[in-house]
């Protein structure tokens, strides 16, 4: 009887959701008989120690370590003893004793494909049950791993406008799900499905394909969809929707105040969307909903009404549920690591990420069951889930990976040019008042380059003009470069101010970071000062001005002055080149506004300019 219950209900939900127009969502992880009753028998076999170690995931780095350190036995301890369930992988940091057990917030440097792929088989060796392994691969694997492809970030795509942004990324997901299988890792922490609709986010920003939920949405699926291609698990985050908030969550406990029909409008739909698609995870956000959960200073991740109620029930998404991670103050600062792994999975979710102290997190889940603030019954379900998410992606079938095959699947002039096809194409002309781009000075003009940089310190891996330099002088050999920058003295921008009219153009890239973790998303007022001084001298002078903004794209709104604008969403050498290339004429532009910067500036605006 009450199988026939449970099976009538089934066909009641699904018969509601064709009457009111919503799709029943996909199975995210259909499996065969074969891998059933591999999670069925792994299941019965796990101790209550291996199941509670299943749901937590540790960090480690894309470096080379040696089986015989120190590093290595740390976490070779996590899975031997604490059972663990997968690890989350970044790339590198300059080595110290603080980052054995939490990397991530460092010195960031590239990590290295082979070290990964060495590293991940070795850990595989040791655990019985096998890894899921996790990245934050959001532009591709090359945001993380030298070598690797790496594509424009989520806002660039959201620029391409049409079926072919929806192709490029359903193809971006596809790359990046085989080179980070080629790696080892099966899971991949994109698309980010927030709708950006603060300007002032901190965190999100750029991350974000966009400010339409309807545009959002296509595109999360397209992602989903070609991470399926690739044979990777997508996670859709950051559950219930991080694009209004003008908090940083590594840094505090961002509050949304939007009531639930907003919520329902705006944030929710790109997450409704991908798991009618079928999406394999969901991240929790550390972000405060109290018309969701009126609770106090009660973060999603935390929170059993938005996680359990909203998601599983109301969304009907059974996949995995990962917390954002844990180390992260919004959560780290309100509960040592032992209580906030419990609080997460009492609320609902699958998997603790990174936490500060996995050992803890571990003897916290431990009490919280004996003392039966977790059931078993609990436990069981996540970790039924993460079984089938292994078997999913064939874990169960085969484990490690072959080195030989890294170097073809990794990289490769065939994946880099899907790679220049999107920056090129997101190119975005906003303004051109003058009809400047592209330039049209002779190759042996002198050109003024400046580089405008909100602040110099903790770049690391960006450098600000590094490959734009190079490229402008290949076209222009007569460039004069110039840094400037919050710290830049009074004089010195006074001296630019003096020598622009003497050159035969002036180029001008903006540098304004929006996920820094620092806060900070403006020019400084002396910078914007000088960029409004050059446009009235230049334009004075007849001297042509062309401004290339990197990263925060609603700098525009600061500066509408500027004759002409270009924007690229990004940062790194991908974006500079492209940016060289549009402004040349060596490349067509016609990227439309995914955003709203100004009145004048609304999304969906851009202006074409065809290739030379």
């Amino acid at each position: 009887m009450g199988r026939r219950v449970c099976v009538l209900a089934v066909i009641l939900a699904a018969a509601f959701s064709v009457a009111i127009g919503i799709a029943a969502p996909r199975d995210p992880f259909a499996l065969d008989a074969a891998a059933e009753r591999w999670v069925e028998e792994t299941l019965r076999t796990l101790t209550s120690d291996e199941k509670i170690g299943q749901l937590i995931v540790p960090s480690t780095e894309s470096l080379f370590l040696s089986t015989d350190s120190d590093a290595f036995d740390a976490l070779a301890r996590l899975v031997r003893e604490y059972h663990v369930g997968g690890f989350h992988v970044f790339g590198g940091s300059i080595p110290s004793p603080s980052v054995l057990l939490n990397p991530g917030y460092g010195t960031v440097i590239l990590g290295q494909p082979l070290e990964a792929a060495s590293l991940l088989n070795r850990l595989q060796a040791l655990s019985r049950v096998p890894l899921l392994n996790t990245a934050d691969f959001e532009t591709g694997v090359g945001f993380r791993i030298s070598g690797a492809t790496a594509f424009p970030r989520q806002m660039a795509m959201g620029a391409i406008m049409g079926a072919d942004g929806e192709r490029l990324v359903r193809e971006q997901a596809r790359i990046t799900a085989v080179e980070a299988r080629a790696l080892g890792v099966q899971v991949n922490f994109a698309p980010v499905a927030d709708v950006n609709n603060n300007p002032r986010n901190p965190v999100i920003n750029i991350r974000s394909y966009g400010e339409d939920p309807a545009r959002v949405a296509s595109l999360v699926a397209a992602y989903v969809a070609g991470a399926r291609d690739g044979g990777m698990i997508a996670t859709i985050k950051h559950f219930p929707g991080h694009g209004d908030t003008d908090v940083d969550s590594h840094l505090g406990l961002p509050v949304i105040t939007a009531d639930r029909a907003r919520l329902e409008r705006v944030e929710l739909v790109p997450f409704r969307r991908g798991v009618e698609q079928g999406v394999g995870a969901v991240m929790a956000a550390h972000i405060e909903l109290p018309s969701l959960d009126p609770s106090p200073a009660t973060p999603a991740t935390f929170s059993r009404a938005i996680v359990h109620d909203l998601l599983r029930q109301d969304l009907g998404f059974n996949g995995l549920v990962y917390t954002d991670s844990m180390s992260m103050d919004a959560v780290a600062k309100m509960a040592p690591p032992e209580e906030g792994a419990v609080r997460a999975l009492v609320a609902g979710a699958d998997q603790v990420l990174h936490s500060p102290d996995p050992v803890a997190a571990f003897n916290g889940i431990r009490q919280a069951l004996a003392s039966g603030r977790l059931t078993p019954r609990q436990i069981d379900a996540s970790v039924t889930r993460v079984l089938r998410a292994k078997a999913a992606v064939g874990l169960h079938v085969k484990r490690a990976i072959d080195l030989d095959a890294v170097a073809a699947n990794v990289g490769g002039r065939a994946r880099e040019a899907a790679a220049q096809e999107a920056f090129a194409r997101s190119i975005t002309l906003v303004k051109d008042d003058r009809h400047q781009v592209p330039l049209a000075v002779a190759r042996d003009a002198p050109v003024l380059y400046l580089s405008v940089v909100d602040y110099p310190s903790g770049w690391q891996i960006a450098a600000p003009s590094r490959t734009f330099t190079a490229e402008l002088k290949k076209r222009w050999p007569q460039v004069t470069a110039i840094e400037v920058s919050d710290h830049t003295p009074m004089s010195e921008l006074d001296l630019v101010r003096a020598i622009a009219p003497r050159y035969g153009a002036v180029v001008a890239s903006v540098f304004v970071r929006s996920t820094s973790g620092s806060g900070r998303l403006d020019l400084g007022a002396d910078l914007v000062r000088l960029l409004k001084d050059l446009a009235r001298i230049t334009d004075r002078a007849a001297v042509p001005f062309v401004t290339t903004l990197f990263g925060n794209p609603y700098t525009a709104s600061f500066v509408p002055e500027l004759p002409a604008i270009l924007l690229t969403y990004d940062f790194y050498d991908q974006p500079e080149r492209a940016a060289v290339r549009a402004i040349a004429g060596e490349a067509a532009i016609g990227g439309r506004l995914p955003i709203t910067l100004s009145p004048q500036l609304r999304a969906g605006h851009g202006l074409d300019r065809s290739a030379r």
